[in-house]
């Protein structure tokens, strides 16, 4: 993605002067909130702030006697405020063009509904003693925000639609396969994580599941899916693919991913290597949604295309 979006050219108005930009902003601040979300876990630091939307029955803020823990949790909080403002920007700059892009403006309501989702059910977390279900969930609901912020910076720079298929029928099937394995990857990553032994409290307990064993289960979907990932990228360079250059990236990327994780297993689960591998996940899952919405192209490419040329 360059820094200008080249679809401007193609479309019947230009995009908001600062669209691009918030976009950017809104992505990336839902990045930062799983790293600092997984500081939060990792430190034991989940209860830090015993109450919400307070950090205290008396106090907004952290407290003296929190200490440390305190501090980081709500320093979490905090920035889902910017998070929150910079989705409302994008919003509001896509209401003004919604109706030559329905699509951005469809999107940017799906973002900050989940935000909003996400506060509700950051206070439960807190409320239930953070459970793994509720945990698992916060977490997962936080990286679909984040596909969703790397499909509307794809949309916002590839134009408006229609769109067709611009790989052959088996590759894209090949691709959302890929793309399946992907997402059973990283179910069982939040459920094996979930029976690990950072639950984000020093006083809470998780028995559950072999945790060993789920880390198997974890693993070998995300084999297959590195499989099917090293097939795409040899048939994407012999037929010379729009795709080709995202496979590479999401290549690169996962291999990171997958030695964080080797290195985790084998290391005693260390809290900086966890959280890696979290924030990692998803880029990860960020990036394989940026290479699935290439296999589509505007039907306006086309045209330009075949528009005749004049001086």
């Amino acid at each position: 993605m360059s820094s200008q979006p080249s679809s401007q050219s193609r479309t019947t108005s230009p995009l908001p002067r600062f669209l691009i930009p918030a976009a950017w902003i809104s992505f990336v601040l839902n990045v930062l909130i799983i790293a600092t979300g997984g500081a939060v876990r990792l430190t034991g630091s989940g209860l830090g702030c015993s109450e919400w939307p307070l950090c205290t029955p008396d106090s907004f803020v952290p407290t003296e006697e929190l200490g440390i823990h305190g501090i980081i949790e709500f320093g979490n909080r905090t920035i889902s405020g910017p998070l929150l403002i910079a989705a409302l920007i994008v919003l509001i700059l896509s209401i003004k063009i919604r109706k030559e892009r329905k699509d951005l403006f469809v999107l940017s309501i799906v973002i900050t509904a989940l935000i909003l989702l996400q506060a509700v059910v950051g206070g439960f977390v807190v409320w239930e003693g953070l459970k793994a279900v509720l945990v698992g969930f916060h977490y997962t609901v936080s990286l679909i925000i984040v596909c969703i912020a790397a499909a509307y910076l794809v949309r916002a720079y590839n134009g408006p639609g229609p769109y067709v298929r611009d790989v052959p029928k088996g590759f894209a099937i090949t691709s959302h396969v890929m793309t399946l394995f992907m997402a059973i990857v990283i179910v069982m990553g939040v459920i094996t994580t979930g029976n690990g032994p950072h639950s984000g409290d020093e006083n809470v307990i998780r028995d559950g599941f072999d945790a060993t064993l789920l880390s198997h289960l974890h693993a070998w979907p995300g084999y297959i899916t590195l499989a099917l990932l090293v097939v795409l990228i040899a048939w994407a360079f012999q037929r010379d693919l729009r795709p080709l250059k995202w496979l590479l990236t999401l290549l690169i990327v996962m291999v990171v991913q997958i030695l964080v994780g080797v290195f985790q297993a084998r290391s005693g689960l260390p809290p900086v290597a966890v959280g890696v591998h979290m924030v990692l996940a998803s880029l990860t899952a960020a990036t394989m949604t940026v290479t699935i919405m290439k296999l589509k192209k505007p039907v306006a490419l086309d045209a330009a295309a075949a528009a005749p040329k004049t001086r």
